[in-house]
């Protein structure tokens, strides 16, 4: 690993550390109803679905793992199922989307989220349409007619997101878009939707990459 990836790694690690030690701070059984996340009291844990993959979060020292109890190496999905955990208000799926301008905050880290997300989205996909459909119905996400292709999935309990791509031609390159449900004020904040976005990317790309 170079320099850079062990920095970022770093980088990573601080906030997680420091979601793991408020997260005793917060009742379990007010997060099971805030999320719909069922909490284990005889084993002291959750069981969360990311991206379609159960993750198991032990209360209370916040510990994020695997399914089958092996490690997660990335920080930043740990850590934002922590904030996900902490912060939810129960607030249902809403009949609208909002885009992250949308957000509270939004305007102020847009830069960032296009960066990260939008045009990390359009350059991984927007020049092979057919893995990013695969890849989206291995986790039965819903196709949306938005684009030129576009699905709607299930980031976290009550939580939606819409990833949409449109192929671009000789005079534009390929552009994307991710819209959030209505209701993720309620979860998170501008800075973790720039996570939310980054996280999900890196899951379909290995999806539709996986040998």
């Amino acid at each position: 690993m170079d320099k850079v990836a062990i920095e970022e790694k770093r980088k990573d690690k601080i906030p997680y550390e420091y979601n793991k030690s408020i997260f005793k701070n917060f009742n379990p059984e007010e997060m099971e109803q805030n999320t719909g996340c069922i909490y284990n009291k005889e084993k002291q844990q959750f069981v969360v679905r990311l991206m379609g993959e159960n993750i198991i979060v032990r209360y209370p020292s916040g510990e994020v793992l695997k399914e089958d109890g092996r490690s997660i190496e990335k920080y930043a999905p740990k850590t934002l199922v922590l904030r996900y955990l902490m912060n939810a208000k129960g607030v249902a799926p809403l009949d609208k989307n909002i885009t992250y301008r949308d957000v509270d905050g939004g305007n102020m880290y847009y830069n960032n989220f296009y960066g990260r997300c939008l045009l990390r989205l359009a350059k991984t996909f927007g020049q092979n349409l057919e893995k990013f459909k695969n890849a989206f119905e291995k986790i039965g996400a819903e196709k949306v007619d938005m684009g030129d292709i576009a699905y709607k999935f299930e980031f976290l309990n009550n939580i939606y997101v819409t990833f949409a791509l449109w192929e671009g031609d000789e005079e534009f390159p390929p552009s994307s878009q991710i819209l959030f449900n209505g209701n993720v004020p309620f979860y998170f904040s501008a800075e973790d939707l720039a996570v939310v976005g980054d996280v999900s990317i890196g899951a379909i790309t290995t999806l539709a990459y996986a040998k």
